[in-house]
């Protein structure tokens, strides 16, 4: 069970009955009712924060119930019972709702109202985040600001300055663990030769 914090129950109740995509969206509205998806703590060191929830995610309520979310807990190296700890690996997407699709059948980008709105008061109320694995481009910008590439490649390229940085969380980038993703994987054999065993020992680490 997470550690109990009545403000920051407070902020995951608001969150939780947003509804800013569909009553006030930045632009076109939510095609469907809201179901914000996230996992917090105040002693979560682990943060996993990644894109937004797919179509599964959406019908399930928990993240990463997908082959995503496969993919990702072989590359930390954990079991979903590990994984679903919520006392110690907090899951933030960058869009808390699924965003709906594409006429090609893609998920659409995270909707920009969840970043604006909540992002910048949850994290001040995680304090004890150590670690964020920024999963894809969307949160790697984010966490990263400035300092991310001007693409996914060269923010990964420069993985090991990320994790190497003073200030706390400290950033490790990820790909997202999509099908969609294996391309890049197989033209980049350095991550799974040189980056998952430094993920996997900083996992276990802080677990």
């Amino acid at each position: 069970m997470r550690a109990a914090s009545p403000e920051l129950d407070r902020l995951l109740a608001g969150i939780r009955a947003c509804r800013v995509c569909v009553e006030a969206p930045e632009s076109r509205p939510l095609p469907h009712e809201p179901r914000p998806v996230l996992r917090v703590s105040q002693t979560a060191r682990l943060g996993v924060c990644s894109q937004a929830p797919g179509t599964r995610v959406h019908g399930s309520g928990i993240p990463f119930t997908d082959p995503s979310g496969d993919r990702l807990r072989d590359w930390m190296g954990l079991t979903p019972q590990e994984f679903y700890d919520e006392a110690k690996i907090a899951i933030i997407p960058m869009g808390f709702c699924f965003p709906g699709q594409d006429a090609k059948g893609g998920d659409l980008p995270p909707r920009p109202e969840c970043a604006k709105l909540w992002r910048p008061t949850l994290f001040t109320a995680l304090p004890q985040l150590e670690l964020v694995l920024a999963v894809g481009s969307y949160a790697q910008r984010w966490h990263l600001g400035g300092d991310a590439g001007k693409s996914l490649q060269a923010t990964m390229l420069d993985w090991r300055k990320h994790l190497r940085r003073k200030r706390l969380p400290r950033v490790l980038p990820l790909p997202h663990p999509s099908w969609r993703n294996n391309g890049w994987l197989t033209r980049n054999p350095w991550f799974e030769q040189e980056l998952l065993p430094v993920l996997r020992r900083e996992v276990r680490r802080l677990l």
